[in-house]
């Protein structure tokens, strides 16, 4: 992409990275997911990896040509649960407000491709809220197909005041 250049990240970009990552919860996750437990799991998860408790994930920043951040990508090594291969996994990927529709979403998915090949992966996965149709976009643009639809189903109290798991018999 023209004007805007890939680079690792690093420790002085956390700050940048979990208040861009704080956007994820703007666009779709479902009613019972409030703003705070996704935004919460991601930061745990950048906090995890700026504190080194968790290694092998890689960091990248898009910049612009002034050396602007404008967004990231967190990438991982996953697993395939049907045939058992690795593969790489984009963990979370978010732009800034201000770089939405400057391709910076586009450049940053072309590095995770460029990432997988070199640590070669055959697959790329990542996971979006159902609602989050701009990126769905973006992701079927790019030649992403959904593969599994994960359904939910939110479990209350029984009749008996107690909760549904816990009225399973024992085996």
């Amino acid at each position: 992409m023209p004007g805007i250049s890939i680079r690792q990240g690093t420790a002085a970009d956390r700050h940048f990275v979990v208040d861009t990552a704080r956007r994820l919860a703007d666009f779709g996750p479902p009613s019972w997911r409030s703003a705070l437990e996704v935004v919460g799991g991601e930061v745990r998860s950048l906090d995890d990896f700026f504190d080194g408790r968790l290694t092998g994930p890689t960091l990248l920043i898009a910049e612009d040509t002034a050396g602007d951040r404008l967004g990231f990508v967190f990438l991982e090594r996953a697993i395939d649960y049907f045939n058992g291969e690795p593969h790489g996994h984009i963990g979370m990927i978010a732009v800034t407000e201000r770089a939405e529709g400057s391709g910076a979403g586009a450049a940053l998915m072309h590095a995770a491709e460029q990432w997988a090949r070199v640590n070669g992966y055959s697959r790329l996965t990542l996971n979006v809220f159902d609602d989050n149709t701009r990126a769905r976009k973006l992701y079927e643009r790019e030649g992403y197909r959904v593969e599994i639809l994960k359904y939910v189903k939110i479990l209350g109290p029984d009749a008996t005041g107690g909760d549904l798991a816990s009225s399973r018999p024992e085996r």
